[in-house]
């Protein structure tokens, strides 16, 4: 059995859906042309822009692609600007790094 989507989770799903749509009107593009564009069926297209939870990213990814905006995807998570994931990890550094002995390998 399938654990019910968290409403955060859903809100944004359906937002980013209502987005595309909006984007999609906005640069005069059918329904059935975007789902060419996205080699996607006419329906998946309706149900994507709707906020369905069931539809599958790849598909959300390509409808960003074919607005020119991928990238946006792309910086999501990017682990360069995660600032908790970064923070942790500054948390564990050694307080003080010794010298290793002669003959032993190091950094670089």
């Amino acid at each position: 059995m399938e654990s019910p989507i968290p409403l955060p989770v859903e809100r944004a799903i359906r937002k980013l859906g209502g987005d595309i749509a909006l984007a999609r009107r906005r640069r005069h593009i059918s329904q059935t042309s975007l789902a060419e564009r996205m080699s996607a069926s006419l329906s998946t297209v309706r149900r994507m822009e709707k906020g369905d939870a069931r539809v599958p990213i790849h598909f959300f990814a390509r409808a960003l692609h074919v607005f020119g905006e991928i990238q946006a995807l792309e910086l999501l998570l990017d682990t360069s600007r995660d600032e908790i994931g970064l923070t942790l990890m500054d948390e564990r550094l050694p307080k003080r790094v010794r010298s290793k002995p002669r003959g032993t390998s190091g950094a670089l």
